[in-house]
């Protein structure tokens, strides 16, 4: 079966996740998201392996949660192979990603619409692929966690690029959900709306643009980089042993118009 051995403790009478050492790669995760999925998954006695290019932030990084470091490039399978050769991964989770540009198909920047493209559709293929590979031979099952947005599932204004990248990943969501289910290997997608980080800020913060935003959304709010990971960390689980090849908006109920 799919995460056999991957218990479920209790706590005050709910179950809480156990990974029982199984290393996971983030990518992504000297990000604020990335780095609360690190916490979050290390918490749950897992063997996390944290992923980013800084290898500053990456030393941050493990200082803060005691997570093993990995530096790569998301778009040099040179790189990427490298990193990963060795590993045993059972979980893997795609949050490495580049926002680009706010712009109208009119006005694209072509450089920045392919490093989009680049990083966040090749980029997890390239981690999908080796790290695949990996647990298909060690033969163990597993789960993989791509971090895509609520970008993808409906149109967003200046977001052609992101939103673009964003699809294709959940293509390779469904397909490497299709094609490596016979090896008790599950793939799945979160798709997140709005943290409010200095990052969007700039965009998002703006109140024609933010406010209209959360007018339209029935809980109203932004979210938090906790509420990400927890459904992530879910995802990875035992606890989903039966979801593959899903897409679960985290976005406060605003894809549901």
């Amino acid at each position: 079966m799919p995460g056999k051995g991957l218990g479920l403790s209790t706590a005050r009478g709910f179950p809480m996740t156990d990974f029982n050492g199984r290393t996971i790669l983030v990518t992504g995760a000297t990000g604020g998201i990335g780095g609360e999925i690190v916490r979050r998954l290390q918490a749950a006695n897992a063997d996390v392996i944290g992923a980013g290019r800084d290898p500053e932030k990456l030393a941050v990084l493990a200082d803060e949660t005691g997570a093993r470091t990995a530096q790569f490039e998301l778009t040099s399978e040179d790189e990427v192979a490298g990193a990963l050769a060795g590993l045993e991964p059972w979980g893997v989770v795609n949050c490495g990603g580049f926002g680009g540009e706010i712009a109208t198909p009119m006005d694209t920047d072509m450089e920045v619409f392919d490093r989009v493209m680049a990083i966040n559709a090749r980029g997890t293929m390239l981690v999908t692929k080796h790290a695949a590979r990996a647990m298909v031979r060690l033969g163990r099952g597993g789960s993989i966690v791509n971090v895509s947005s609520q970008a993808s599932l409906v149109a967003l204004p200046g977001h052609v690029s992101y939103a673009a990248s964003k699809a294709a990943m959940d293509s390779l969501t469904r397909v490497s959900a299709l094609e490596l289910g016979p090896y008790n290997i599950r793939v799945n997608s979160v798709h997140p709306t709005v943290v409010m980080t200095e990052m969007s800020a700039f965009y998002w913060g703006r109140p024609e643009i933010g406010g209209a935003y959360l007018e339209q959304m029935p809980l109203g709010r932004w979210a938090t980089e906790a509420e990400i990971a927890e459904p992530v960390v879910f995802l990875l689980s035992d606890g989903a042993s039966m979801i593959t090849g899903a897409h679960l908006p985290i976005d406060g109920g605003f894809t549901c118009r």
